[in-house]
């Protein structure tokens, strides 16, 4: 089965599509001057964004790694999650604590879904 790729470059591609599952790349912050939910939520507008470029939604999330830069505000990123979530279609999901590649952001997520039957 062939793979598509959605907005790639030399370095990678935001979006991967094969046999039926949606994998997105990791999903960091346009604006880091935001708190850990304001954060949180812009990423996850994003992930929105581009489970509708793929075909696909929330509703049809399968997994998420969410990773934070401090656990003191894990509370802040999971009132965030949790808000944005679909109740009863929630996805397996492990979060941590980690250092991201950029010191201002404080969040970044990944999440795999399918794409709807047809």
């Amino acid at each position: 089965m062939s793979v598509t790729y959605q907005e790639s470059n030399a370095r990678m591609s935001q979006v991967a599509i094969h046999n039926g599952t949606v994998y997105l790349a990791g999903q960091v912050p346009a604006d880091a001057t935001a708190d850990m939910r304001g954060q949180t939520e812009q990423v996850l507008t994003r992930i929105d964004e581009l489970l509708a470029q793929a075909g696909t939604s929330k509703e049809h999330l399968i997994s998420a790694q969410v990773w934070v830069t401090d656990m003191a505000e894990f509370d802040q990123m999971n009132a965030a999650w949790e808000a944005w979530v679909v109740a009863g279609r929630t996805p397996v999901r492990a979060a941590l604590e980690a250092k991201l590649a950029k010191p201002e952001w404080k969040v970044e997520i990944m999440v795999i879904a399918a794409l709807p039957e047809a």
